[in-house]
């Protein structure tokens, strides 16, 4: 099935081109690297895995409760809007929101997959592209994952959001080797890994749970390369050249913050932009949902190394502040725990119905005889 019949408003334009910047670098020195970083790369290849197999894609969606959304947190919940809408309209704004939201995460992991290429080509050292190249794979399979589930399972997909686009365009644009480190590991993977998350932990639906579960063991992986890659250079920085990336960091959290809005899901449903804009702020779901979303990269930001003044005053601004003591190691970790656990439940309930279905065959055999 081709996309393009799939997009209620077609994007602008069918391919963005971002001009390239920056040097690829090549380093001759093989026997030198970084343990834990190239004990990362060993874990990459370990864990590497099959979309197609993993994932039981015979699971049943519903396009119209793909999430099992409660009413209070859809943004039109309480508004005169919702109160006009019947069940079916209802239905069809979930499907929309779904489709926008996972939509998304598709463009932003296609994103992601691009600038993990972009490491491999130009970051300095040898262990850094290794794992990178098991990065490039990760996001590609993560793409056809969010792909696969909104052509077959929603039926409908929405252009790269506006904010998503600059932050992908300002990162790789950035002949700096770090940028791509920043602007994807640290930013938008840390946006998507707390959304993908809260929607792991609330959804009763079985398919977009384990989507999102086996995403995230993946990603959970990717910031900490980030983190290690990150660390390392950013001592060696100057006051004037971690300001300048700190500046980064500052525009890119007001883009992403700007992003969670989904006013082009209300735009199709007839809603003028500026009320849409002025619902949207209303909900207080999403003042939390906006917060929570943080947690993932104010103690990644911190750690790294990027905590002026500046910056500082800007978590302050978006509420976010007190969320860089949070332990990210250990929310990681669970990442990375849910998912064996998940797998290790529908084994186990796969076995018992193999075990089921021979002991049946054997007392039927038994009763034949």
């Amino acid at each position: 099935m081709s996309t393009e019949g799939l997009y209620p408003q077609p994007p602008t334009e069918w391919t963005w081109q971002v001009p390239a910047h920056g040097a690829a670098r090549f380093s001759w020195e093989y026997d030198d690297g970084r343990d834990r970083l190239l004990a990362l790369y060993q874990k990459g290849k370990d864990k590497q895995w099959d979309a197609v197999r993993r994932i039981d894609w015979d699971l049943e969606v519903d396009p119209y409760d793909p999430l099992g959304t409660p009413d209070e947190a859809m943004t039109l919940y309480g508004t005169r809007y919702w109160d006009a809408m019947s069940a079916g309209e209802r239905g069809l704004l979930r499907q929309h929101y779904t489709s926008w939201q996972f939509s998304q995460f598709l463009h932003g992991e296609q994103g992601a997959m691009v600038c993990a290429a972009r490491i491999v080509e130009s970051v300095p050292d040898l262990d850094a592209k290794f794992y990178s190249a098991t990065q490039t794979m990760d996001e590609a399979r993560h793409a056809e994952i969010y792909g696969r589930f909104l052509h077959e399972k929603i039926g409908m997909l929405y252009p790269i959001n506006d904010n998503l686009q600059a932050l992908l365009g300002d990162t790789l644009r950035d002949s700096r080797w770090d940028m791509p480190y920043l602007g994807m590991q640290v930013l938008i993977e840390g946006l998507a890994l707390a959304a993908f998350g809260m929607i792991r932990d609330t959804t009763d639906k079985p398919l977009p749970k384990q989507i999102l579960a086996y995403v995230m063991q993946d990603e959970a992986r990717h910031v900490a390369f980030g983190r290690m890659a990150l660390r390392d250079y950013y001592k060696q920085l100057s006051d004037a050249e971690l300001r300048e990336r700190e500046e980064f960091v500052i525009e890119g959290c007001y883009l992403m913050r700007d992003r969670l809005r989904g006013t082009e899901v209300l735009a199709n449903f007839g809603i003028p932009p500026a009320e849409a804009v002025a619902l949207t702020e209303e909900s207080e779901f999403l003042h939390l949902f906006r917060k929570l979303l943080f947690s993932r990269i104010v103690p990644c930001v911190k750690d790294i190394g990027l905590w002026g003044p500046r910056l500082q005053k800007a978590y302050l601004d978006l509420g976010v502040f007190d969320l860089g003591d949070s332990n990210l190691d250990l929310l990681m970790t669970q990442d990375e725990e849910i998912a064996e656990r998940l797998d290790a439940e529908r084994f186990a309930a796969e076995e018992a119905a193999r075990v089921a279905e021979v002991t049946e065959a054997v007392a039927r055999g038994a009763d034949g005889s």
